[in-house]
């Protein structure tokens, strides 16, 4: 199977070339991992409970409020995202553990999508990949 990996920054054309290699004549699967590092942490997966256990007693914004969630209330991106970005030693810090629990997941995700639509017969999958080289997933895509 063919494994076409997609990388660029912001506003360089990804989701366009995504949505044409996705529609007729090539009706390609598209492996999105901004959706995917979104599905890892949502509420119940093991990715959302790692933030909580890291992160939960000193974000105290960390969780939107949203009482009709089953598993769990979502996490509050922007306060994370507040905990996280920034140059001092302490926001570096965090975003490594952040990056070390979504990071692994969201390859362990993008093994398991090839692994299905291998099973299923594509023979070509697009990796979309905004970090493709810089998060080292270049293995999938070489």
């Amino acid at each position: 199977m063919l494994l076409i990996g997609l990388t660029g920054s912001l506003a360089t054309g990804k989701s366009t070339v995504s949505t044409l290699l996705s529609q007729s004549p090539y009706n390609l699967p598209i492996i999105d991992a901004d959706v995917l590092a979104r599905e890892v942490v949502e509420p119940g997966t093991p990715g959302y409970n790692n933030i909580l256990k890291h992160f939960q007693s000193t974000t105290p914004d960390l969780l939107l409020q949203s009482p009709n969630e089953r598993k769990g209330r979502p996490l509050n991106r922007a306060a994370l995202g507040r905990r996280v970005f920034g140059s001092t030693p302490s926001r570096q810090r965090d975003r490594k553990i952040l990056n070390s629990i979504v990071h692994p997941a969201v390859r362990w995700a993008i093994a398991k999508s090839i692994l299905y639509h291998y099973l299923c017969g594509q023979w070509a999958v697009v990796l979309d990949i905004p970090l493709l080289y810089d998060s080292r997933l270049d293995i999938f895509a070489p």
